[in-house]
Order: C-alpha cells, then sequence, then structure tokens
C-alpha cells in the first residue's frame, strides 16, 4: 500500500493549484465509483486546510495508509515536535461518538505499530465541518481518551493549543520511512487477507512477518511439488501461543485461492466459535465494501461466498460420510488440528446422534481418509497449538501420527522441527521416533514469535511458568514485562470493569474472561452458569466479539463472561479474567476440581488435570494489551467457597510480584 496519496511541506501545498493536488489524489485512488463523491470531499477539505494552515511550517499528508485496519486516515499534518491524526466529516454538525473512535484508533495505531510515532506527541484531531467550537482538556486528548474537536473555521486555533517549545522537532524523513510494524486481531487480519491484502502488508516487518512469510513459502512449495509430482502430503506447524498459526493457516488458504481457483482451498476448524465469528466478520465486511462501491450485495449472497471458505471441522466431516467420492477441496487447512477428536468421541457423537452406528475410527484418520480419496494429489496442512486442548475427546498431534503410521503410510510427512523439542506435542517415544524415520523436519514450519501480544513477546512463557508453579522464573519474566504489558489483580469486580475502561482507547475491545468450571463465582458478580459457552449460538458469539461498545449484546458491557471454548483462537485487547474455585493454588502446587450438584470433587486423571491447567492457559494468553485477574473473595458462610480456595491463589499471584489494583 502506498503510504499517502498526496504530500508535501505545508508552505508548498499552500500554493499548489488545487487541481495540481486533487489529480495527484485523484490517479491514486483506486475506487473509480465513488470518484465524484470523494473528490467533492477532497475539495473541501483542500479548501479547509490552505485557509487554516496559513504562517504554519511543517509537512501535510492526504490519505495516509493505516494498513492493519485496511483503512486510511484523511490527513496527517506534522508542526514542529506534533503530529496531528486528522479525520474529516464533511457537513456533519456535530462531533459524533464514532468518528471520534475512529480518529482514536488510527492515532494509537500509529503510536502502537509504526516506529517514527512511538516516541512522539500524536493528537487526534476530528473536523466536524459545520458543528459549533468547543473546549476540552488537553490532558485527555495529548493520553487519546477522547479527540480535539474542530469545525471548519477553528483548525487553526485547535492546532495552537498543543504547540510548544519543549522536545526536538520531527524528523520528516525518518517518521515517513519508518517501519510498520502491525499485529491484526486475527479477525482484522481475516478481513484484509480476504480483500485481498497481502500477508506483509498488514503483519510485523520484523521477525514476526519473516517468520510467516517463510512459513508460507515452506508449505506452498510442498503444495507446488505435491501438484508436480502427483503425491499427498501433510504439513504440521506449530507454533507459541499468538504466534500467528490461525493467521499463517488462512494466508495460505487465501494464496491457493488466488493461485488456482479449481484447487478449492478451504479453512476447516473445529473450533465452532472462531469459525462464527471470522464468517460473520468476512460477511458483514463484504457488505459494508460493496455498499461503499456502489454496489448492491446482500448478507445471504455475501455469506455464501464466506461460508465456502471458511467451514466447521464437524460438518465437512458429516458431509464426507454421504458420500464415498473425494471432495472438491484439493488444499485443506485443518486449524487447531490438536482438538480433533478421538475414536472414542466420535463413535460416541454418531451413536447419539444416528448418523452411524459402527462408525470406528478417529476424526484424524477420517480426515485423512476423506483426502486419500483423491486419485492423484492433494495437501492437508494441519495447525497444532501444543498444550491448548481443552476438552474431554480431542485427539492431539498424537493421534494425527498414528493414523499415518498405520493407515497412510504412502503420505508425504513434513512436520515442525519443534514437535520433537516439547512433550507439549507428542509424548510417545515411539511416535517421535517413527516421525523422525517417516517425516521431514521443516524449521520453517514452527511460528517461534508471539504476534497477538504485541506488547510482550515473553507473555506465553510468563504464563507457562505461572500455571507450572515456577515462582523464581516467573518473577524474573513479570519483571520484563509488567511496564510493557499491564497485568494487575484484584478481589473487587466494580475495580476490575473500571480499570478496563480506564486502559482501553478508542474501539479497543474489553471483556469477561471465565473458565467453564468456575461454577460458584455468580455472587461475586459474574452468572457462570449464563457465561457464553461454544453452544450459545452463533449470533450472541458474534455480537460479543464483533458489536460495538453502544450494543448491550457486545463484550464491552462486560454482563456476559466468555468461557475457554469460546475465546479459544479469538482474542480482544484487554480482558478481566475471572480465577475459579476449580482450579486455585494449595500450598505449592495447583488443586484441581468440579462442581458437581453441591460440592467440589477432585480431578485425578492426569489427562483431566492438563486439560484444566491449558483452559487457564488460553484465558490467560487472550488478552493482546493487558489484563486484570479477579480472585473472588471467600464467603464464610458458603461451605463452597472456603478461604484456602481464593486466598492462597492471590497470595501467590501477589508473591509472583503482580501489583494490586488501588
Amino acid at each position: 500500500m502506498k503510504r499517502a496519496y498526496y504530500s508535501n511541506n505545508i508552505q508548498d501545498f499552500l500554493i499548489e493549484p488545487d487541481s495540481s493536488i486533487l489529480g495527484e489524489l485523484t490517479a491514486n485512488h483506486s475506487n473509480r465509483t465513488l470518484e465524484e463523491l470523494q473528490v467533492n470531499a477532497w475539495r473541501k477539505q483542500i479548501t479547509i486546510l490552505k485557509d487554516q494552515l496559513r504562517g504554519f511550517g511543517g509537512q501535510i499528508y492526504f490519505e495516509f495508509a493505516i494498513p492493519r485496519m485496511g483503512k486510511r486516515v484523511d490527513n496527517i499534518v506534522i508542526i514542529n515536535n506534533v503530529a496531528y491524526i486528522i479525520e474529516f466529516k464533511v457537513g456533519d454538525g456535530g462531533y459524533e461518538k464514532h468518528a471520534i473512535e475512529q480518529v482514536i484508533d488510527y492515532t494509537i495505531d500509529l503510536k502502537n505499530f509504526h516506529e517514527g510515532s512511538h516516541k512522539i506527541k500524536l493528537i487526534p484531531v476530528l473536523v466536524a465541518t459545520n458543528a459549533t467550537s468547543v473546549t476540552e482538556k488537553n490532558s485527555q486528548i495529548v493520553a487519546h481518551e477522547t479527540a480535539a474537536k474542530s469545525n471548519q473555521n477553528d483548525l487553526a486555533e485547535t492546532l495552537k493549543q498543543y504547540l510548544n517549545d519543549d522536545g526536538e522537532s520531527i524528523n520528516i524523513e525518518y517518521w515517513e520511512n519508518s517501519i510498520y510494524k502491525p499485529t491484526p486481531t486475527i479477525v482484522e487480519a481475516a478481513q484484509a487477507l480476504y480483500k485481498g491484502h497481502n500477508v506483509k502488508e498488514i503483519t510485523r516487518s520484523d521477525s514476526g512477518t519473516i517468520n510467516l512469510s517463510k512459513t508460507a513459502d515452506c508449505i506452498n512449495s510442498v503444495i507446488n511439488k505435491s501438484k508436480v509430482r502427483g503425491v499427498k502430503s501433510i504439513c504440521f506447524v506449530t507454533g507459541v501461543p499468538g504466534a500467528g498459526k490461525t493467521l499463517a493457516g488462512l494466508n495460505i488458504a487465501v494464496e491457493r485461492m488466488k493461485t488456482d481457483e479449481d484447487e478449492h482451498a478451504v479453512f476447516l476448524s473445529g473450533n465452532g466459535p472462531l469459525v462464527d465469528v471470522l464468517r460473520e466478520a468476512l460477511t458483514r465486511d463484504e457488505v459494508v465494501t460493496a455498499k461503499e462501491n456502489g454496489e448492491k450485495l446482500s448478507k445471504k449472497q455475501a455469506s455464501i461466498k464466506a461460508n465456502a471458505f471458511i467451514q466447521n471441522i464437524h460438518h465437512f466431516r458429516d458431509d464426507n460420510l454421504l458420500s464415498d467420492k473425494a471432495p472438491i477441496e484439493k488444499v485443506v487447512v485443518f486449524d487447531e488440528a490438536q482438538r480433533a477428536w478421538t475414536n472414542h468421541q466420535v463413535s460416541k457423537f454418531m451413536k447419539t446422534k444416528k448418523q452411524v452406528e459402527d462408525f470406528n475410527k478417529s476424526e484424524p484418520q477420517f480426515l485423512i481418509e476423506v483426502m486419500d480419496r483423491h486419485t492423484d494429489w492433494c495437501t492437508i496442512v494441519c495447525l497444532i497449538g501444543g498444550g491448548q486442548e481443552i476438552n474431554t475427546g480431542e485427539a492431539g498431534l498424537e493421534e494425527w501420527i498414528s493414523s499415518l503410521k498405520n493407515h497412510f503410510p504412502n503420505w508425504n510427512i513434513h512436520y515442525s522441527s519443534s514437535i520433537l523439542e516439547s512433550d507439549n506435542y507428542l509424548k510417545s517415544e515411539e511416535s517421535r521416533r517413527w516421525l523422525v524415520e517417516n517425516g521431514l523436519s521443516e524449521i520453517e514450519l514452527h511460528l517461534a514469535v508471539s504476534v497477538r501480544s504485541f506488547r510482550s513477546e515473553k507473555l506465553s512463557s510468563f504464563i507457562h511458568e505461572l500455571l507450572n508453579a515456577e515462582i523464581k522464573k516467573s518473577k524474573q519474566i513479570y519483571l520484563e514485562i509488567e511496564k510493557l504489558y499491564p497485568i494487575v489483580i484484584t478481589r473487587n469486580l466494580k475495580k476490575a470493569k473500571v480499570w478496563l475502561r480506564n486502559q482501553a482507547r478508542g474501539s479497543e475491545r474489553t471483556g469477561l474472561l471465565i473458565s467453564s468450571g468456575a461454577k460458584r463465582i455468580r455472587s461475586s458478580g459474574i452468572d457462570s452458569e449464563n457465561s457464553l459457552r461454544s453452544n450459545s449460538g452463533s449470533d450472541k458469539i458474534s455480537n460479543w466479539f464483533l458489536n460495538d461498545k453502544r450494543d448491550v449484546r457486545s463484550s464491552y458491557f462486560l454482563e456476559t463472561a466468555a468461557t475457554e471454548f469460546v475465546v479459544q483462537g479469538l482474542e480482544i485487547d484487554w480482558a478481566c479474567v475471572a480465577w475459579g474455585g476449580n482450579f486455585h493454588m494449595n500450598k505449592t502446587d495447583w488443586k484441581y476440581q468440579n462442581f458437581k450438584g453441591t460440592k467440589w470433587q477432585n480431578i485425578n486423571k492426569d489427562i483431566d488435570k492438563e486439560y484444566l491447567k491449558n483452559t487457564y492457559r488460553v484465558l490467560l494468553t487472550r488478552a493482546r494489551q493487558g489484563m486484570v485477574i479477579f480472585v473472588p473473595e471467600s464467603n464464610e458462610l458458603d461451605h463452597t467457597r472456603p478461604k484456602e480456595f481464593y486466598d492462597r491463589t492471590y497470595e501467590y499471584l501477589k508473591e509472583i510480584g503482580i501489583k494490586e489494583i488501588d
């Protein structure tokens, strides 16, 4: 994306003919259908800016790219040591809340992701041309809690309020050429890729992008060789939490769609909420884009395309039970493949649904078998999250390897080199040996850098040590991340909500998270029984993740908590994680419990303990920018909420160094 459609120093801009400026803007603008409407808006902006910028020196930009959001800010004006991020609302007679959030979002994006903007003063400015003048506290605007508000006649006065002699003037050349290192949410990334943006445009241009690009190149190479040689292949991609496995999978699916439509590349996930949210997000975005382009597109029409591109893995399985023909898809990406079901779980489900009485295959075996129906070539890409199995019946990587070993020995196997370096993936020594002897290790198939928590790549390591009760290691990592990634604790839910709202800027998303097994937390102000679960319905889940601050169904209202089954694979900006009695510190290690009927029962099976620990791993790695951990108070009158359930956990978190909210 070209950074700006037009840029110039202010003095030359003031004397350049309007027709020349408009010509350059029009030449760089790709959307011809809106040309007349857009040109009229630009003409008004040019007139106002030429009038209001007289006497100022500096640089001006029109339509400056914000790639992560797939948008462009109307203007950026740099004067001395201040960069003004200006959004025009031509003809508006008031300062609408959504417009204020929009310009704050642009400002925060630059602050967080544009290297040249990290340490300079950025001032968001909303110009509603026909609005009345207002006076606001400069401190709130500097802190990006709101935007400076101006009309067409007082913009110059607004700009002057933030100019002073303190600080060095911004180096224009350095600022213009600075690296842009965005980390989009998976929803933003899916929308951008779906629209045709390259993964390099919407992701960090440092090691994170290099990692993603190398992974994509490796997988594309496997697919192309399989196609040329007529062989069947499978790739196992691993990565730390938040490293972009889902993004990598979406990128591959989109790239293959562009390369050859006949491949019918599809992105499959067993994560129902992720599928629902991404489908709804792509559908909504395509309808909006069509409207902006002057085209008519119904939501139903848009959803057909989105639903074909992103599918639920279980529906894909069930569809292929009805036929023994090869599917239309030649390239299939399985997201969170470790969550595919075991033989027992699939058989149990089939009998319950009365689909197949004697089904005797695990989901990995059946899914490979479906693709094996192709007589020429095909490629499966499995995205594997180590240590993220959170549900009974999830097979993990072990079952994929077992299926290949026992039923599909002729498939070419390419696996991440990290699979053999950690017991998070394969616990069986026999499976490890077989994989080494029959597969090809690829270092490019591991995503090692977390890009979710852009403030700290060490968050996943910190949570890992915290959950392993390694106090010394936890303390050490916490000292490194506390200023970059805020983590606080409290025993007061009201304080937690206030903290969240104070941290968030613009449209940054806040939300409550809770373990599905945290049953006795209702009296603290969270109705765990009515929390958002994977079977809550696609509309409820999509509304929680996608709707704005004005919608009571959205996460912003902090009324409905989402469980681990809803948030796995997705993320929010600021989270309140409510800690339940099902997983609490007991002297020096964790106590694992289920609530049955009227009392707690111990969890004794190691696999079930692992599921519960991974539940908290998921919850504690969902926030991109920071979180507050809420540990409820005990209740002497309630035998299900004894003091030791909560107090020791709180003490443990404080011992690590996590600070309490005042």
